[in-house]
């Protein structure tokens, strides 16, 4: 009899809080002050970024929904958005697998994930890390949007 494994359960209940909260901003968008933190994993299979991004964030990247996006979609398994950076418009695709944190600070919510060790997907560069394997630096690993427009206003 194999046991069972309550990890995976609970990480897909939760994902589940993630979707509807998605669902909930694509329907009816952010409520005022409302804004979500998604960390995830660059290199889980099914991740699209552009080549750029994929480059700054080797293994993990911090996107922020507030003010600046379009084109939610939520589906069972992924969700996907157009975010801009550098002034242009990119879409970028997120398996729900991917999840590391998902973060709503206007009511004090957060939700963490643990993925299971991924392959590196097909269609991403290999890239040599100076930090150690399975390290992540905290330093900018977050994409705000404001940097890029105050860089684009200077």
């Amino acid at each position: 009899m194999s046991k069972i494994d309550y990890q995976t359960l609970l990480d897909n209940a939760l994902k589940s809080v993630v979707k509807e909260a998605l669902i909930h901003a694509q329907v009816n968008g952010l409520g005022e002050g409302t804004h979500f933190y998604i960390t995830f994993k660059t290199r889980v299979p099914g991740v699209v970024l552009p080549d750029f991004l994929r480059i700054r964030y080797p293994d993990i990247m911090t996107i922020v929904l507030q003010y600046s996006y379009n084109n939610l979609h939520v589906s069972d398994k992924e969700f996907g958005v157009q975010l801009t950076f550098d002034g242009r418009p990119f879409f970028i695709r997120v398996p729900f697998s991917a999840l590391v944190e998902f973060k709503d600070p206007s009511v004090d919510f957060m939700l963490s994930f643990h993925p299971k060790g991924v392959s590196a997907a097909d269609n991403d560069m290999e890239l040599p890390l100076d930090e150690k394997p399975g390290s992540v630096p905290d330093k900018g690993r977050i994409v705000s949007l404001d940097d890029f427009r105050k860089k684009r206003k200077q």
